[in-house]
């Protein structure tokens, strides 16, 4: 039976579940409703412009730092250099039912240098199309047995994230021989990769 999370829990991913190998990590969200261009040649124009947001994990090694850019996955990298982080591909609008982006990690081949992997999710050109969090509604992360496709757990973000243009949505981390999921829901002010990157020690330089 999937748990239902509130933010800051964590759940056990391997208790109950003994033969977990691999986990799904959906992640979804709708665009709440039309709103004002802000800027540029449309200041105080209306104009529709859909909502790009874009998932990343972020491999961590036991200092929680990125040790080098290829720990990043993201739409511009999509597989990790083990194999074992995949990203399934960009959704540019967020439209329809279900997981609008996934990504799939494999628990039993993550090499033990990564101690956990951490789910982000930020807005594409956000300051220069004039959105944020407070536009989109219905933000959940869930993660389901790729095996099995037995859903394990779900947490549905329901905080208001006005001028947030990214968010932390949790973390899959190892402790002790099992594996885990930590619920964060963490907003930030920025949005690019280079940026959030940066924040778990990753110098911008490397993107150069």
């Amino acid at each position: 039976m999937s748990v239902n999370l509130t933010k800051g829990q964590r759940v056990n991913l391997s208790k109950d579940n003994a033969k977990l190998r691999r986990v799904m990590v959906g992640l979804g969200w709708d665009e709440a409703e039309e709103h004002q261009a802000k800027g540029g040649l449309f200041a105080g124009r209306s104009q529709k412009q859909d909502i790009d947001c874009d998932a990343m994990a972020f491999l961590l090694d036991d200092n929680g730092k990125i040790a080098e850019r290829a720990d990043v996955v993201f739409f511009n990298n999509l597989n990790h250099i083990s194999g074992c982080v995949v990203h399934m591909g960009d959704n540019l609008t967020g439209a329809g039912e279900g997981d609008d982006e996934q990504i799939c990690i494999d628990l039993e081949r993550l090499p033990a240098r990564y101690e956990r992997v951490v789910i982000l999710v930020s807005i594409y050109k956000a300051a220069e199309r004039g959105q944020h969090f407070g536009m989109i509604r219905n933000a959940f992360i869930r993660l389901v047995d790729a095996d099995t496709n037995k859903e394990l757990c779900i947490y549905n973000l329901s905080e208001h994230y006005d001028g947030m243009t990214s968010l932390v949505f949790g973390e899959v981390y190892r402790r002790n021989g099992e594996w885990k999921f930590n619920a964060i829901g963490q907003p930030l002010q920025i949005s690019s990769v280079a940026r959030l990157a940066e924040q778990y020690g990753l110098p911008r330089s490397v993107w150069s």
